[in-house]
C-alpha cells in the first residue's frame, strides 16, 4: 500500500483538523449579538471572553510546543482535538460570562496545539523547497473555517439555537480523529505507506548532523532564544498576528456595529474576507516555492514573499478605515487577509528553515504565544479606540505591519538553511 505522496495527505488531514478549529472558535463571535442580549452581556464582555481565550492560547502555544517535540506528532493532536472539542462543546451548558470565560480558557489552551503541531509535521514530512506550500495548504485550512463558518453558524443558529450548535460542532473532532489515528501510523522514517522514493525526496537538504539532530532530546528553550533568527520570527509574529486576530474576533461585531446587520446578515456576508485568505495562504507558499525553483535562496525567496504580504496589507487597512460601504468593506478586508496569508505562511515556515528537528514545535510554540502577546494589546484596545467607528484601530493594524517586515529583515539569516538545532546539552 505504499504511495508516493502521502505527505500531502498528512498536510490535508491537519487542515481538516484546522476548518474545525475555526468553526469551533468562531461560533461564539457569530451568535454572540443574540447570546449577548439572553445572558445580559456587553461589548466589554465579549472582549474580556476573547482576552481569557487569547491568555490561555498563548499559554498553549508554549505548552504544546514541547508536547509535540517530545510526544510526537501523532499523540500531540490527538491531545489537542479532544480537549478542544470537548471544550466547545461546553459552551452549550454556559448561562453567564464568568462561564463562558472558563470555557474559553479551556478552549484556547487546547487549541493552540494546532500551530506547533503543524510547524513540526512540516518540518517532518517537506523538504524545505515545499514547506511554505505545505503551510500554505495548512493555514488555507484556517480561512476555509473562516469561510463556512459564518454561514454554517447562522444556519445551525436559525434552525437549532445556540445551545444545539456548540454541541454539533463539538462532534466535528471526534469524526475527525478516525481518519487520524488510522492514517497517521508514525513519522515519514517509520510509516509504512510511504515509498522508499517519497522518503529520500522528505529527507533531500538534511545532512547527516540534521538528521541525528531529529532523533534527539528537544533542545533547552534558553539556548533557542539566543539565536537572532528565533527573535526574528517571535517579533514577526507579534507585530503581524493582530491583524488576523482583528478580523477573526471582530468582524462579526464590526459588522453589527458598524452597518447594522444582524446574525443571517452577518452569515452572508462575513465569511467573504476569508476567501481572499484561502486565496493568499496558497499564493504565498506557491510564490517563495516558485522563485526556490528558479534557484534563489531560501531566505531571499521567504523574505521576498513577506515583502509583498505587508506591501498589500498597509494600503489596504488604511482604506478600510474609510470605508462606508459593508461590500466595499468586505472586499477590501479580502485584500487586507490575503496579504497577511501570503506573508504569515512564510513566517512560520522560518523555524524549519533556521532550525531542524526538535527545535521546530518550540520555537514556533514560542512565536505563536508572543504572537498573542501582540493580540492581546489590540484587544484590549479595540473597545477604546471603536467608541465613534473602527478607523483608528484600522490604522492602528497599519502602522505596526512594516515592524513586522523590519524584523523579518533585520534579525533573519541572510540565507535560510536547514541545519542543526543549538546545542542539546
Amino acid at each position: 500500500m505504499k504511495r508516493f505522496g502521502f505527505r500531502w495527505v498528512v498536510i490535508g488531514l491537519i487542515a481538516v483538523a484546522t476548518v474545525i478549529n475555526y468553526i469551533d472558535r468562531n461560533a461564539l463571535a457569530v451568535m454572540w449579538p443574540e447570546i449577548s442580549r439572553e445572558i445580559g452581556a456587553s461589548k466589554e464582555d465579549y472582549a474580556g471572553l476573547v482576552t481569557v481565550f487569547m491568555v490561555f492560547y498563548a499559554l498553549g502555544q508554549s505548552v504544546f510546543g514541547r508536547v509535540f517535540d517530545r510526544l510526537g506528532t501523532r499523540i500531540g493532536f490527538t491531545i489537542s482535538i479532544v480537549v478542544w472539542s470537548a471544550a466547545i462543546a461546553l459552551h452549550a451548558t454556559a448561562r453567564s460570562v464568568l462561564a463562558f470565560g472558563a470555557f474559553r480558557a479551556l478552549l484556547g489552551l487546547s487549541e493552540a496545539g494546532a500551530w506547533p503541531g503543524a510547524a513540526k509535521a512540516n518540518a517532518e514530512w517537506f523538504p524545505g523547497r515545499e514547506r511554505a506550500f505545505a503551510q500554505g495548504i495548512f493555514n488555507s485550512g484556517a480561512s476555509i473555517g473562516a469561510i463556512v463558518s459564518a454561514p454554517l453558524i447562522a444556519l445551525m443558529f436559525v434552525g437549532f439555537g445556540w445551545q444545539a450548535t456548540f454541541l454539533v460542532v463539538g462532534g466535528l473532532g471526534a469524526v475527525w480523529l478516525i481518519p487520524w489515528l488510522y492514517l497517521y501510523r508514525a513519522g515519514p522514517a517509520a510509516h509504512p505507506w510511504v515509498s522508499e522514493a517519497e522518503r529520500a525526496h522528505i529527507l533531500s537538504g538534511r545532512d547527516a548532523a540534521q538528521v541525528e539532530a531529529d532523533d534527539g532530546p528537544p533542545p533547552r528553550l534558553g539556548e533557542l532564544l539566543r539565536r537572532r533568527e528565533a527573535w526574528g520570527v517571535i517579533l514577526a509574529r507579534f507585530f503581524l498576528d493582530p491583524v488576523w486576530w482583528l478580523f477573526v474576533s471582530w468582524l462579526p461585531i464590526y459588522l453589527a456595529e458598524t452597518f447594522g446587520f444582524d446574525i443571517k446578515q452577518i452569515g452572508l456576508f462575513a465569511w467573504v474576507p476569508y476567501v481572499g485568505a484561502m486565496i493568499g495562504s496558497l499564493f504565498g507558499g506557491w510564490l517563495s516555492g516558485a522563485l526556490i525553483r528558479r534557484g534563489w535562496p531560501v531566505g531571499r525567496a521567504r523574505k521576498t514573499a513577506i515583502a509583498v504580504g505587508a506591501a498589500v496589507m498597509l494600503p489596504a487597512l488604511l482604506v478600510t478605515a474609510r470605508a462606508a460601504d459593508p461590500l466595499l468593506a468586505v472586499l477590501v478586508i479580502s485584500v487586507i487577509l490575503f496579504g497577511f496569508q501570503t506573508a504569515i505562511g512564510n513566517i512560520q515556515s522560518l523555524p524549519a528553515d533556521y532550525f531542524s528537528g526538535k527545535s521546530v514545535g518550540t520555537l514556533a510554540g514560542v512565536s505563536g504565544t508572543a504572537a498573542v502577546a501582540g493580540v492581546l494589546l489590540t484587544t484590549w484596545l479595540v473597545p477604546v479606540m471603536t467608541k465613534v467607528s473602527y478607523a483608528p484601530i484600522f490604522v492602528l493594524a497599519a502602522a505596526i505591519v512594516p515592524l513586522s517586515l523590519v524584523s523579518v529583515l533585520a534579525l533573519g539569516e541572510a540565507r535560510a538553511r536547514p541545519q542543526a538545532p543549538p546545542s542539546q546539552a
